[in-house]
């Protein structure tokens, strides 16, 4: 007796005693919990998120809490809790592999692949033996594990999660959520003798983000202005729409349709409606790629500054940047950018998995971050040797404002006017009001990374205007210069002509000026010369007549003269 009164376990009434006192204390964090959140004020529900952590705390499979702690998570729009609170009905999560290398990861991957095999050899009995895999046969028990238990666990995880996807910019994961969501709950209601069809149904347990009560001991609450279902249809409809918009975009791009691809994407980043955070950054770094192709330098250049605003931390964001400011020789950015890329492939090695969430898509794998670095290396070390060899001044800047060269200067000004109204500071923040947010502690550091990236490229775009706007102007004044020397060239040329002209109009004058005097006095001499030959001719002949021929005979000179 005195052993048994010296141990320190309890007597099984004492054990219900206990158990029954924990259970009343969840029950009562968790009615105080659901008092909170009738209120649907943000500060209630903040104080309700503690009463709920601290039931959890107690129970951590109690189902009520749980629902109530992720609805309180979607109503205050933390959706990255919510997504990490049930990131293991992720349906892309379980599809695919997790490359980071690491040993916990992997070891806690292989945890969850082994929940969703069959545990029938055990239950029967039976060894385990070696059995080939199938990708088709684990896709389909991942769904077979979402549906699993939905009646004991509840259906509201679909809803939930699809929500939270959907705000983090998984569509695909979203829309397979609210499908199934969809058809679980037609299921249910068929079983219960309610004929509806697919696009009628009603669900009670699938409230949006603003309806966060339970279905039991609901507080009354203004009546919706759409019903449940409405805002579950609509919402689909809008992840449908979107992902129809970038399926055609990609495959455009793919197909080598620049400008149909832009125009794709521009309709989604455009739209009236905004789109999540992740979502549109997927889209804007597809169409800075399709801005590249296109050879639009400075719109990629300004899509992948948007990319990196809205996820600092996106591989193909940077590289693509990098690889377009090396393309128009700006070295020092060029460099800045891959010096980023290279401390952001180390900080993965060290950490051993790829930046971000275990949900959070990448467009590279974690094998190929070592191969990647040491190029990247190599490359650092060529751009530096450029720069010391003093290669920093020569920018290409007619191809980043899309020039030819030789341009006028009206063509110049004409595209420095597009881009400044397109890429100015004061407006290349204007983006993020199209945007949603996934959590809005973070809109000032995007705005900040906004405006000080499209402050980086405004500049960049007046260094440009200013250099070729110099050099047209110096094309001017030379143009200017030759045509002066020409015009001062061909006027003399013509003064000359125009006194060679003169001078031998003058001495043709002239010329026919002493002709015709010449002529006028040979006609007046030979006319006065035959006179006077005459007259003497008939005075020699009277004197012949009056004398001999032998005979002097006197000749006057004057009348021979005249």
């Amino acid at each position: 007796m005195s052993s048994s009164s010296s141990s320190p376990s309890f007597s099984p009434n004492e054990k219900k005693h206990w158990w029954l006192t924990n259970r009343k204390i969840v029950d009562k964090y968790v009615k105080d919990a659901r008092n909170l959140i009738a209120t649907q004020e943000q500060s209630e529900i903040a104080t309700a998120l503690n009463l709920l952590d601290a039931a959890l705390a107690l129970s951590p499979r109690f189902e009520q809490a749980l629902e109530l702690k992720a609805r309180s998570l979607l109503y205050l729009r933390r959706f990255k809790d919510v997504a990490a609170m049930l990131q293991d009905y992720i349906p892309s999560l379980k599809m695919t592999y997790d490359d980071s290398g690491s040993e916990n990861s992997s070891q806690s991957l292989s945890r969850e692949r082994v929940k969703l095999l069959s545990s029938s050899s055990d239950s029967d009995g039976e060894s385990s033996s070696f059995k080939c895999f199938s990708v088709s046969d684990l896709k389909k028990k991942v769904m077979a594990g979402l549906c699993k238990n939905c009646e004991k666990e509840g259906q509201w995880r679909y809803s939930v999660l699809a929500q939270a996807c959907c705000h983090l910019g998984l569509m695909e994961d979203a829309m397979a959520l609210l499908q199934t969501g969809k058809r679980l709950a037609s299921a249910a209601f068929r079983r219960e003798s309610i004929c509806l069809s697919e696009d009628s149904f009603s669900l009670s347990n699938f409230p949006i983000s603003g309806d966060i009560s339970t279905p039991n001991n609901r507080p009354s609450s203004p009546p919706q202005p759409l019903s449940e279902s409405d805002n579950v249809s609509q919402l689909l409809s809008q992840i449908k729409l979107l992902l129809r918009r970038r399926t055609a975009a990609i495959a455009a791009l793919d197909a080598g349709l620049y400008s149909e691809a832009i125009r794709h994407f521009s309709k989604i980043v455009d739209g009236r409606r905004g789109a999540p955070q992740g979502f549109l950054a997927e889209c804007y770094m597809h169409r800075a790629s399709a801005f590249k192709s296109a050879g639009r330098i400075a719109e990629s250049i300004a899509d992948c500054n948007r990319t990196l605003s809205l996820d600092p931390s996106c591989i193909q964001a940077l590289d693509t940047r990098a690889s377009l400011l090396e393309s128009i020789r700006c070295l020092p950015d060029c460099l800045h950018d891959f010096e980023h890329l290279k401390l952001l492939y180390n900080t993965i090695l060290r950490d051993r998995k790829l930046p971000g969430p275990a949900w959070k898509r990448h467009n590279v794998r974690y094998r190929e971050i070592p191969g990647k670095l040491c190029a990247l290396t190599t490359k650092i070390q060529g751009l530096k040797q450029r720069v010391a060899s003093g290669e920093t001044g020569n920018v290409d800047y007619y191809a980043l404002i899309g020039l030819r060269r030789g341009c006028s200067r009206s063509e110049l000004e004409r595209a420095h006017l597009l881009l400044c109204l397109k890429h100015k500071p004061d407006k290349a923040i204007n983006f993020i009001d199209r945007c949603e947010i996934s959590d809005d502690t973070d809109l000032d550091s995007i705005r900040d990374r906004a405006k000080m990236s499209s402050l980086l490229l405004y500049r960049l775009l007046q260094k440009g205007y200013s250099s070729i706007m110099s050099t047209i102007m110096d094309e001017e004044k030379q143009r200017k210069m030759a045509a002066a020397t020409l015009q001062a060239a061909a006027i003399q040329i013509q003064h000359q002509n125009h006194e060679a002209k003169s001078e031998t109009e003058s001495k043709s004058q002239v010329s026919n000026n002493n002709h015709r005097i010449n002529s006028a006095e040979t006609t007046s001499n030979s006319s006065v010369f035959q006179g006077v030959f005459c007259r003497d001719l008939a005075a020699v002949g009277s004197i012949l007549s009056q004398v001999g021929f032998n005979r002097p005979m006197p000749v006057k000179y004057e009348a021979l003269s005249c």
